[in-house]
């Protein structure tokens, strides 16, 4: 039996007066417990305007906003929005506060015990990987795009809130950063199970992010509300088709995670190694590329035969490995990563860069055609 939904939105409409027609026009939308629900539109079609809605940053002209079974519309905003994490593009850390200060900003409205706020800051610090002795009495200024969007996304869980909105929230990194906070995102999610209402403009994202995707047109009707999969091999019109663009069995690879695979072994050497044995042991393995492992097992070189004749410097041989797939890296990742590296495959690492395998393009040439015949079976 389906749990009740966490959050439903009944009829919801926001209008602006002297604007003719409303922003959202009397929205019906119900947000399941523990799941990602992705909103994604066009420009101006209400996403934004929706997300706000929930925590009543801005308030409903009309229609009911259920939350854990009641009525927010009625209450105190100040309150509800306490329940609720919030994160934006912009990140909105208090510039002249700490990071922990940041962090501790509702858990201190909340009048928490000090010990319990310094042990709740120095933990979700550690969940989002930076070390509280390093960052915790450090200010914004002092931290780059992505470990202020980390400081963000531990500050809106800062009172373990069930729910979590999420407004753009990578929009504004470069793409690598983007996609290694994606990832790390989603295994945090994997772990804490919060519910979270995501808004994007990227189709891409949307797949890569979602248990669901609503498709929003103007005023934030509702085109589709599906998962990811039904919606790219099963879209309900024109202006769903229109708004993934073309290429959508290959968006489908964005379904699929680096873990799922079966990654391949590579051969690898180890510094210090010798000319002969690198060799030697592509040759037995009938392959003309290996990785370099530092001591720390850290992939650091892609190595092939002409490398290693015209080196006389063995750790300096071949091509520095400039792009590293993690586990949570999607396929499309992966393929990107294959597409642009010097060896025409990636090499798989763990959280902490150790190496673990292989991703080759051989290994998805069979996936991709199994994709296209099953969107062309349903």
């Amino acid at each position: 039996m389906n749990a009740e939904p966490l959050i439903k939105l009944e009829d919801v409409t926001k209008a602006y007066p002297g604007v003719e027609e409303p922003a959202v026009k009397e929205l019906n939308l119900a947000v399941n417990p523990g799941e990602i629900l992705v909103l994604v539109g066009p420009s101006g079609c209400g996403k934004s305007t929706t997300l706000r809605l929930i925590n009543r940053m801005i308030e409903p002209t009309g229609g009911r906003i259920i939350y854990e079974g009641q009525d927010v519309t009625k209450g105190d905003p100040n309150e509800l929005r306490r329940r609720i994490g919030y994160v934006i593009q912009q990140i909105g850390l208090f510039p002249h506060r700490t990071i922990a200060e940041n962090i501790a900003t509702v858990p201190k409205l909340l009048k928490w015990p000090k010990d319990k706020i310094n042990a709740r800051v120095d933990e979700l610090l550690e969940v989002v990987s930076m070390d509280p002795s390093i960052y915790r009495d450090r200010y914004p200024s002092e931290l780059s795009g992505g470990q202020a969007q980390r400081v963000g996304v531990a500050r809106a869980l800062g009172a373990d809130p069930d729910v979590l909105l999420m407004d753009e929230p990578f929009g504004a990194i470069d793409p690598i950063t983007r996609d290694r906070l994606q990832n790390e995102f989603l295994r945090l999610q994997g772990e804490l199970k919060k519910t979270i209402v995501f808004v994007t403009h990227d189709i891409d994202e949307a797949v890569k992010m979602g248990d669901r995707i609503a498709i929003l047109r103007e005023q934030s009707e509702i085109a589709q509300l599906d998962t990811p999969e039904h919606i790219l091999t099963d879209p309900a019109d024109e202006f769903v088709e229109n708004f993934l663009g073309s290429g959508a069995i290959l968006k489908t690879l964005t379904l699929r995670r680096v873990k799922d695979i079966e990654l391949s072994p590579l051969v690898t050497l180890k510094e210090p190694f010798q000319r002969d044995q690198a060799l030697r042991e592509m040759s037995d393995a009938n392959t003309n590329v290996a990785v370099l492992l530092d001591r720390n097992d850290h992939p650091t070189r892609w190595i092939d035969e002409k490398a290693l004749n015209r080196s006389s410097s063995l750790d300096r041989a071949g091509r520095p490995i400039t792009v590293q797939l993690q586990p949570e890296d999607t396929l499309q990742d992966a393929l990107s990563a294959m597409l642009t590296s010097a060896a025409g495959m990636a090499v798989v690492v763990d959280a902490r860069g150790h190496y673990l395998g292989g991703c080759t393009v051989e290994s998805l040439a069979g996936l991709l055609i199994q994709t296209g015949q099953e969107s062309a079976d349903s």
